[in-house]
């Protein structure tokens, strides 16, 4: 399929919910770990140009700055404990970017979906639908609230439950590829490629059950570049390079 078509695929949804997922890393920009204010700021910028043509957005971030739980298990801590902490590293994220988004005058809400109730609501599926009908960008921490699910999954369970049009993932290559491009300089990217393509090959798009979950509900699945300012608003309105997952 050319990328005039895949354009085209696109343009026939018009968004008026979305999700953007986005890993911790995003938020690093050129820092070894943590929080790189201008990259925050650039990427509430990016978001507020999407809100201001009238889409109703909501936000599932990672935390891979901070702390990853698989690696805490890895290095011999216990599961359960390390991605209760990767969750609250989620917070820390969600926070900074609900500060970011505020000072450009963007009304923002955090959910967490374990409650801390000083900082932030709890998760409330119906309260989340209603800040976001008010034009409230809405940003959910804390992942699922339980061990053992990524963001990924989050931000799936979060866009079906929000009956979200899509979920655009922002990452740091410009699309989905056969093998990953800065290690493997012949690998192939696709413009339009399907869920069960993505299951069957192992594909590094999101994880399976984020992928499952997205082809259970329809919901397809924009894969872009969120490095260089203004391509949010470019992958939504069907611009720029892009990967688009569906059935």
């Amino acid at each position: 399929m050319n990328a005039e078509a895949v354009k085209n695929i696109a343009k026939m949804k018009n968004y008026k919910r979305i999700m953007l997922k986005m890993s911790g890393e995003v938020l690093m920009g050129e820092e070894e770990y943590g929080l790189d204010s201008d990259t925050v700021k650039r990427v509430a910028e990016d978001i507020q140009e999407v809100v201001d043509k009238g889409i109703e957005v909501c936000v599932v971030v990672g935390a891979g700055n901070i702390f990853r739980g698989v690696s805490g298990a890895a290095e011999g801590m216990d599961r359960t404990t390390a991605d209760y902490m990767g969750m609250l590293g989620i917070v820390i994220n969600a926070l900074a970017l609900q500060n970011a988004l505020e000072r450009i005058g963007v009304q923002t809400r955090v959910q967490s979906a374990i409650r801390m109730d000083s900082i932030c609501e709890p998760y409330i599926r119906r309260r989340a639908v209603r800040h976001m009908e008010k034009g409230r960008v809405v940003i959910f921490a804390a992942g699922t609230g339980n061990p053992y699910f990524t963001t990924d999954t989050a931000g799936a369970l979060r866009a079906t439950e929000m009956n979200c049009d899509a979920i655009f993932k922002g990452t740091k290559v410009d699309g989905v590829y056969s093998a990953d491009p800065e290690k493997d300089p012949s690998a192939k990217r696709y413009d339009h490629i399907t869920f069960m393509d993505v299951l069957t090959r192992d594909l590094k798009v999101m994880d399976a059950t984020a992928i499952s979950l997205a082809r259970e509900n329809n919901i397809p699945i924009i894969v872009f570049s969120v490095k260089e300012k203004g391509s949010f608003a470019k992958a939504v309105a069907s611009k720029g390079k892009f990967t688009i997952v569906t059935n």
